[in-house]
């Protein structure tokens, strides 16, 4: 198959708001679905994975419908193993496609990683070389996924926390030519930018200086945990606390770099009450809101 961009089939508009511009959504989790459904702050939107409404039916299915009814809607995937040596599997594809017909979400992401090979399939999402010969690997994969979904879709830049031989580009670098090979754009999570920058060393503003601006299509912000051997010299992606105060710095960077994108709230441990997210939520907005009036005045 051929890397060449997708052609879209469906709307890339941002979710609705009062000044028709990005928003912030949440995370939603089955803990919060009345709130979430009760919510009626403006520009409110939410973000699932969506391997856990690959099903047939039941509630959760019944609740989504319920809020996608009320809420536009973002889908996550984490399961497609794009980075893998195999073609994503076709029998995933078709569910996936099954909840984009019938839910309609306004984006569609998944990760720059890989998590099956042949039948064994690992509950994380794995790195890789950055070779050229992947490139093209990931690049068909991509393309055969956009293919089947009818759309083009977001990559999520990784959390790292080993060193790997063997890279021939940097990561923003590939990231940037699979863009340009498949038509795809960047889902731009800052807390993985800050998370992999402090394990490894490197520049988390010059990681976003080099990405291409214009195809970053949203933002995630998640909390992280320092490991209980090695301290701060070694951050943990859990999204089970607070976003820190470095990752809220670093969107802020983000925000005068590339301008106000989607962006979405993450937690999936220690789940607090809505309201707490809620208030990240505000906190969220109030900074796209400054960025928004400076690059106006």
């Amino acid at each position: 198959m051929t890397s060449q961009p997708v052609a879209e089939t469906r709307s890339r508009s941002y979710p609705p708001s009062r000044g028709g511009g990005p928003t912030v959504g949440l995370g939603l989790k089955a803990q919060h679905y009345e709130d979430a459904l009760a919510c009626s702050a403006t520009g409110l939107w939410f973000e699932v994975h969506a391997e856990n409404y690959m099903v047939s039916g039941g509630p959760r299915l019944a609740w989504l419908e319920a809020i996608r009814h009320e809420k536009p809607l973002s889908l996550h995937g984490v399961g497609l193993s794009l980075a893998g040596d195999a073609s994503p599997d076709v029998e995933h594809l078709a569910r996936l496609r099954a909840l984009i017909d019938r839910y309609e979400p306004f984006l569609v992401s998944e990760h720059l990683a890989w998590s099956r090979h042949g039948d064994i399939y690992h509950p994380d999402l794995l790195p890789f070389p950055r070779t050229r010969q992947r490139l093209v690997r990931i690049a068909d994969n991509i393309s055969r996924t956009q293919d089947a979904l009818g759309q083009s879709i977001l990559i999520e830049n990784p959390s790292l926390y080993v060193a790997l031989r063997g890279h021939e580009m940097e990561e923003t670098d590939f990231l940037a030519e699979l863009v340009a090979r498949t038509g795809c754009g960047i889902l731009l999570d800052v807390n993985n930018v800050h998370v992999t920058a402090n394990n490894l060393g490197g520049d988390a503003r010059g990681y976003i200086d080099a990405l291409p601006a214009q195809a970053i299509g949203e933002i995630h912000l998640a909390g992280h945990t320092v490991d209980e051997r090695l301290g701060s010299a070694l951050l943990i992606d859990t999204h089970d606390a607070p976003i820190a105060d470095a990752v809220w710095d670093l969107f802020g960077y983000a925000l005068e770099r590339i301008g106000p994108r989607p962006t979405l709230i993450e937690r999936d441990g220690n789940l607090p009450a809505f309201d707490i997210l809620m208030a990240e939520r505000a906190h969220a907005v109030s900074l796209m809101a400054l960025e928004q009036g400076r690059a106006n005045g």
